[in-house]
């Protein structure tokens, strides 16, 4: 029970942070806004990944999945703060 429930506010969380970076983007155009509410959406989808792993078919391991989308998530800020330095 509480395993689920700090799944959930982990997925939560980093949901309501993709959308506030989003949204901050939307209104200032700050490009390393946009590269990491992408990160955070990557993030949130990995903590979804987890929601689906651990809770719902835990029969199946799905952590090499995961374990990509995180690295992809990191890729793209990486790629962002890359691209923002020149």
């Amino acid at each position: 029970m509480m395993a689920s429930t700090i799944y959930f506010l982990c997925a939560l969380t980093a949901v309501l942070c993709a959308v506030l970076l989003l949204q901050a983007w939307a209104k200032g155009r700050y490009r390393l806004l946009l590269w990491s509410g992408l990160c955070f959406v990557g993030l949130a989808l990995n903590n979804l990944l987890l929601v689906v792993d651990k809770l719902l078919v835990p029969s199946v391991d799905l952590s090499v999945p995961r374990s990509l989308l995180a690295l992809l998530a990191m890729l793209v800020l990486l790629y962002g703060l890359i691209l923002d330095s020149e």
